[in-house]
């Protein structure tokens, strides 16, 4: 074809093209039928779109058609997007408007909520803006219920996590037995074996997500001056009953291990030891106090009925800072005194 016979050809054919636009007002067509005309798509091969000219003024309104219809781009970086390719050949193309999960309901419930949203845009929030107002109040909420969580008893959250995670051992291990042992794999089916190694997964999976939720909960550091390592729990409310009534605050636990871990979370002026607890030596325990570079300045006293003589052969190898011997008189605690008001030497 002759070169001058092919530009005259394409100009036809931009011609006819830019005819389908919207009529001049004179004219007398109905707006709903403009409306279905304007949402028409081409059918065009991969062949027609390899020839499209983007230059030309056929493949400009196609692309000010697709951009109004889809508000997406046509061209990007100077490269045809996939969705306008796919939309030149006929195929649909859904519009930033609409959310992503329409896409699994009925195509008469798509077109309701589409016709919705073109008719109240200015008066509701798209699917999109509700999703992500939606996260953002789960997001409020979970930082809510965590400060909350974070308020509870420590032995608390180990009572809840322990309860929680003790039928999942019970699941694991007969379902772990059923898989494993010989006595009872052969006479399982494929589809229960199947069913079995399911359950062992998700308890597994299970288990993870308690942990995680749980165990990783910070609680509130507690604010107390002193730290008593007691097994008796009558004298436990004897001395935090009269640090008290001097205004100071005494926090009592009854193992070496829970004195520990409440080491972790608390910060005491000075820490009160018994020497023979149910779990741990308190000697022991005071030179893991003794050689952490956190804790070490922290003073430490026993309080033992041990004989004197015998506690002191341990003062140098375990770097406690004093005893105090039971039974005790409250005249006993001034050197605590001068520690938490600042006197001591």
């Amino acid at each position: 074809m002759p070169a001058n016979q092919k530009k005259s050809e394409e100009a036809k054919e931009d011609k006819e093209m830019l005819s389908e636009q919207e009529p001049d007002d004179d004219k007398d067509q109905d707006s709903e039928s403009k409306r279905e005309k304007n949402q028409e798509q081409p059918h065009m091969t991969d062949e027609d779109i390899e020839k499209l000219n983007l230059s030309s003024e056929k493949a400009k309104y196609l692309m000010k058609k697709y951009e109004q219809q889809t508000g997406k781009y046509a061209i990007w970086r100077e490269t045809i997007t996939k969705e306008f390719k796919r939309w030149l050949k006929g195929e649909k193309i859904y519009t930033r408007d609409k959310e992503r999960i329409s896409l699994y309901v009925a195509d008469d419930t798509k077109e309701e909520w589409q016709d919705f949203i073109n008719t109240n845009k200015d008066d509701f929030p798209t699917f999109s803006e509700l999703i992500r107002q939606g996260v953002n109040a789960f997001i409020e909420a979970s930082n809510k219920t965590s400060t909350e969580l974070s308020k509870l008893n420590p032995d608390t959250i180990s009572n809840i996590s322990h309860a929680l995670k003790e039928p999942l051992t019970s699941i694991k291990g007969y379902s772990q037995l059923l898989l494993e042992s010989d006595d009872y794999k052969a006479k399982l089916s494929d589809h229960v074996k199947d069913t079995i190694k399911n359950i062992f997964d998700q308890s597994n999976l299970l288990e993870n997500i308690i942990k995680n939720f749980l165990d990783n909960i910070k609680t509130e550091s507690n604010s107390y001056d002193i730290l008593l390592v007691e097994d008796d729990l009558a004298t436990i409310r004897l001395i935090t009953s009269y640090f008290q009534s001097k205004k100071f605050n005494c926090k009592g636990v009854i193992s070496g291990a829970k004195g520990l871990e409440e080491l972790k979370r608390g910060n005491p002026k000075v820490i009160l030891l018994d020497i023979i607890l149910p779990d741990l030596s308190g000697y022991d325990i005071c030179k893991t106090i003794k050689t952490d570079n956190e804790y070490k300045k922290i003073p430490v006293y026993f309080l033992t009925a041990i004989s004197a003589s015998e506690v002191e052969k341990h003062l140098q190898e375990t770097r406690a800072d004093g005893y105090i011997l039971k039974p005790f008189n409250f005249s006993d605690f001034e050197v605590v005194f001068e520690i938490l008001n600042g006197k001591a030497k």
